[in-house]
């Protein structure tokens, strides 16, 4: 039996302002009652004593930890650049501003 009307889709249809044939009223209210009878079996299968959980696996952080080095040296890396001014790798003016 069909908790959700033709008229239940029509009425929600219009709310969000999407416009549906009667085609598509029909289709989407067999479609949507298969939604709403899943939910209402898993509703039933759901009980206290079962977490609720977002991932079928437990996950774990795969970060590695935060370990503070020393900073590479600054001007061994400006000797690689093709240019350079104040300590800053230069490079060109794309967007036409004024620096």
């Amino acid at each position: 039996m069909s908790t959700l009307s033709r008229d239940e889709v029509a009425r929600v249809a219009g709310l969000a302002r999407i416009d549906l044939t009667s085609a598509e009223l029909d289709r989407l209210a067999g479609e949507l009652d298969v939604i709403v009878e899943s939910v209402a079996r898993v509703s039933e299968i759901a009980t206290p004593d079962v977490p609720a959980t977002s991932h079928p696996l437990p996950l774990t952080n795969v970060f590695r930890p935060d370990v503070p080095v020393e900073p590479v040296d600054r001007a061994l890396v400006l000797a690689s650049a093709p240019e350079h001014i104040d300590g800053k790798f230069a490079v060109p003016q794309i967007l036409g501003e004024d620096a």
